[in-house]
């Protein structure tokens, strides 16, 4: 029996899903502000997919003081394979598409939501670990304070305000999930009227 083809609007969706996860690799995913008194202009770091990029040297200058290590992006083994697992999602998208495949679109959605889930789990874990894991003999010790910056929103660090959301890469990874999920909940319910 011949499998009904999916909508067209689902294959054009899936195509521009692509083409926008590729865009994910080039731009930055997540963003990290800071501002001060001593810095009224603030502080930009940016999170791309095999980077950092922004004033984080000097954000590491200041981190030292309170016994934070320092960002360096050589020793997160994440920026080694995330740019290929973006580059893997868009050809699931455009495989989905050019297949006409329900099969490969629900096992794109059910992979990638799994994906951003344990990518949000491990970008907060490397929050964790940079804002509790400090050098015992730095400058600067607050007993019980930790450093942690938000993973999503707003925090008060000593006298720096910090603001950490998602920048367009991320705009796109969220945009990508849900978007994904209602065409896999919408082929679906079409897939069992025409049963």
């Amino acid at each position: 029996m011949k499998t009904n083809p999916l909508h067209q609007w689902t294959k054009i969706l899936l195509i521009v899903l692509g083409i926008g996860l590729i865009i994910t690799i080039f731009v930055p995913i997540w963003s990290i502000y800071l501002n001060a008194p001593q810095y009224p202009e603030g502080l930009a770091m940016f999170i791309h997919a095999n980077k950092v990029s922004g004033e984080y040297e000097i954000i590491n200058g200041l981190n030292h003081y309170i016994g934070m290590k320092e960002i360096h992006a050589d020793e997160f083994w994440e920026f080694k394979i995330l740019p290929f697992a973006l580059a893997f999602f868009a050809a699931l998208c455009f495989l989905a598409a050019f297949l006409n495949s329900r099969k490969i679109l629900y096992a794109v959605t059910t992979l990638f939501l799994l994906f951003g889930v344990g990518f949000v789990f491990d970008f907060w874990r490397w929050l964790y670990d940079y804002g509790h894991n400090l050098n015992p003999h730095a400058a600067i010790i607050v007993p019980g304070m930790s450093y942690q910056p938000p993973l999503l929103g707003y925090k008060q660090l000593l006298n720096f305000e910090v603001w950490s959301y998602p920048n367009i890469g991320g705009g796109i990874m969220i945009g990508a999930g849900v978007i994904l999920f209602i065409l896999a909940i919408m082929e679906f319910k079409m897939a069992k009227k025409l049963v």
